[in-house]
């Protein structure tokens, strides 16, 4: 749960800033044009630690994750599983999380602007939703969250992989 609700934020934050971005005018007057830069810029470092804040927590919930499985590691293991096996068996579970995670963060936040462009542009607004923005803002949030997701469950697979078969039997969780 902990997983999911890190990345559904993440994503829904950035489907709420990139489609916000996507669909605001840039202004032709240069004055105007550095504080749009600027705007632009200052919600690309808030995405960007969001996503940061979301791969340490992914991380620190799949590490939990490993540590309730010691004893499930240790029977795959003895019956004779890889380690290799074992980080696919942990990295499948992650990019299941991702994708579904990211795909309700998605929806989320594509419904939270949608619904604030109708509020402050009237119903004329509906226009500016094109096929372009809506396909590229999914699937950015698809690609970004699971690759996130990927990247913060590597550590914690490699990590049940190496658990001795022995002592995660005897462990007590």
């Amino acid at each position: 749960m902990v997983t999911g609700a890190g990345i559904f934020l993440g994503i829904a934050f950035l489907c709420y800033s990139g489609t916000t971005y996507l669909l605001q005018k840039v202004p032709s007057d240069p004055s105007l044009l550095h504080d749009y830069q600027l705007d632009h810029n200052r919600q690309l470092w808030l995405v960007a630690m969001a996503l940061l804040v979301c791969t340490v927590g992914i991380t620190n919930s799949m590490l939990m994750s490993v540590s309730e499985r010691f004893r499930e590691i240790g029977t795959m293991k003895c019956l004779g599983a890889l380690d290799s096996l074992i980080v696919r068996l942990f990295l499948i579970e992650a990019i299941f999380m991702g994708v579904v995670s990211s795909f309700g963060g998605w929806l989320f936040g594509f419904l939270t602007v949608f619904l604030v462009h109708i509020l402050t542009g009237g119903p004329g607004a509906v226009h500016d939703f094109t096929w372009t923005v809506i396909g590229s803002v999914f699937l950015g949030s698809i690609v970004i969250g699971a690759t996130v997701t990927l990247i913060a469950a590597l550590l914690p697979a490699r990590h049940a992989s190496r658990l001795p078969a022995a002592a995660a039997l005897r462990t007590e969780v």
